[in-house]
């Protein structure tokens, strides 16, 4: 099946979009991306799952090209079934080794589990692997900013230390978020600086190019930001 689908992928491929994905993801081996546009490969998961070989494909693991990584989690992101869709999600996370595929892994059906999600989400914000507690944090911040917002949840996310990057900048991406939703329960953290000083002004930056945040507050939190 995954020989199947690679070939297919092949047909799909498009030179100039793979020039374009690989500066956006230094951590992937430009060889080891074929180009298939993310609007493509999110209908071909459909057809995948449509067609039947879409178990015996996400069972095929490690996939050998980004793109395969990419069209596993969007069929993942299909599924229905919550408890098979994480024993799916579980499985897959130590293999995912870029920005891209961990924020595109975005099951629909979380939403309606968020008790079960955030027994899971505690476990991967508390992981080691770096793109798994990029997943945590982006799950928490997907599903936990609006109605099911707690003041213990930010706190969760002060709490992660990383020298990592990608770790850092969905820190920084939460915090921004946050702001733009729960302000009077976050702004705290950027008061006090409960964040390291490359995370802080990040988060500020991010605020500061929302469209969601007054331009009072842009300023009050320009005010905020960490001298060098």
């Amino acid at each position: 099946m995954t020989e199947i689908i690679r070939n297919e992928l092949l047909d799909m491929q498009d030179i100039k979009y793979r020039e374009f994905q690989a500066k956006l993801m230094p951590t992937v081996d430009p060889e080891k991306m074929i180009g298939v546009r993310t609007p493509e490969l999110r209908k071909y998961a459909k057809q995948v799952i449509k067609s039947g070989g879409a178990a015996e494909f996400i069972n095929e693991l490690p996939h050998e090209y980004f793109d395969e990584n990419q069209l596993h989690a969007f069929i993942i992101s299909e599924m229905k079934d919550y408890e098979k869709c994480i024993t799916e999600v579980n499985r897959f996370l130590p293999y995912v080794d870029n920005w891209a595929t961990c924020d595109q892994l975005s099951p629909k059906v979380f939403k309606k589990h968020k008790e079960e999600l955030l027994r899971e989400i505690r476990k991967w914000i508390r992981a080691e692997e770096t793109y798994t507690i990029r997943f945590g944090i982006g799950m928490l911040m997907q599903h936990f900013l609006d109605e099911d917002f707690k003041a213990e949840y930010p706190e969760m996310v002060a709490a992660v230390k990383s020298e990592e990057y990608y770790v850092n900048m969905m820190i920084a991406w939460y915090f921004a978020t946050a702001l733009a939703k729960q302000y009077d329960e976050v702004i705290s953290f950027i008061q006090n600086n409960r964040l390291d000083k490359w995370t802080h002004n990040k988060a500020i930056q991010k605020s500061v190019e929302s469209n969601r945040i007054s331009p009072e507050r842009k300023e009050y939190l320009k005010s905020l930001k960490q001298k060098r």
